[in-house]
């Protein structure tokens, strides 16, 4: 399964703005994409609240992965954005 761990960029974390703008782009792939803050259970990356139960907070590892890779580097690159300058 393709995976890839990345730094989260948003300047307050994977809070309601990343999660939601982060949960829209997975929605619209038909495999699973998941996200885990390292030694945690992977949240369903389609769901802006269990994004947000990560507690990822800017600076933290963050693993993503899915069987799709273009899925993997879509949302891997949403989560080392800083999603709050837009």
């Amino acid at each position: 399964m393709p995976s890839t761990t990345v730094i989260v960029g948003s300047e307050v974390g994977l809070h309601a703005r990343p999660a939601a703008i982060i949960a829209e782009a997975a929605e619209k792939y038909e495999a699973e994409i998941t996200l885990a803050v390292d030694g945690e259970e992977p949240v369903d990356a389609t769901s802006p609240l269990l994004i947000m139960t990560l507690g990822a907070e800017k600076g933290a590892s963050v693993t993503v992965d899915s069987e799709d890779e273009a899925a993997v580097a879509e949302i891997a690159a949403l989560v080392e954005k800083d999603l709050d300058a837009e």
